[in-house]
């Protein structure tokens, strides 16, 4: 794996890992992923204590609008890039204590076969997750826990008590125009719990800045 770069985002805890394609007359081939270089990148730390153990794939339709999940019991931490497409990814701190509580980030991850790299978007345990599309894509995710339907929850994308200014102004507006387009969401995320529900709820003590 030729790690190009490492870039941190507004939510310092929130990564983007750039990685190589080879291309020739035939084709490309890259290396997504190599624990060992991801271990001994300085600028990220704790790759070297994960263990990736569930990983994941899905295709969404242009328009559709995914999340914002999280999980604990096991806690997962998602390691998140596009296959084809274009995906732009949503990260939500809902971290107790976190000087970027309640604040969301979008980061852009369109992809081509013509690229000379690809992206991971690193999603750590303590932030609720999501996306959206903007054209047909499909996406891969390598997870650091397994999934447990009794210790997951989720907030809605649509919650009005989200504060979005942290994030990119011409993404924050690109979601608002995909949602009143008629968004593809589903009802369990379109009803999901609003920031302020979720803080009031005891679960939420599961996510404390500096403990998941």
């Amino acid at each position: 794996m030729k790690i190009l770069s490492v870039q941190t985002l507004a939510i310092p805890d929130v990564k983007i890992i750039r990685f190589a394609r080879f291309g020739d007359e035939r084709g490309f081939f890259t290396e997504p992923y190599r624990k060992s270089d991801t271990a001994s990148n300085p600028g990220i730390k704790g790759f070297d204590k994960l263990e990736f153990v569930q990983v994941n794939e899905s295709f969404s339709k242009s328009g559709v609008c995914r999340g914002l999940h999280f999980q604990w019991n096991p806690y997962m931490g998602k390691l998140v890039r596009t296959l084809y497409g274009r995906m732009v990814d949503v990260v939500l701190d809902i971290r107790k204590g976190s000087p970027t509580l309640g604040k969301i980030i979008a980061y852009d991850m369109p992809t081509s076969v013509e690229d000379r790299y690809n992206e991971w978007i690193w999603v750590p345990p303590g932030f609720a997750h999501g996306n959206f599309f903007t054209e047909d894509s499909r996406i891969e995710y390598l997870c650091s826990g397994e999934y447990s339907p009794n210790c997951e929850a989720g907030i809605s994308p649509l919650s009005e008590d989200i504060d979005w200014s942290l994030c990119s102004p011409d993404l924050k507006s690109l979601f608002e125009r995909v949602v009143k387009q008629g968004g593809l969401l589903s009802e369990k995320d379109r009803k999901g719990l609003s920031l302020s529900q979720w803080l009031s709820d005891k679960r939420s003590d599961n996510f404390v800045h500096g403990s998941c």
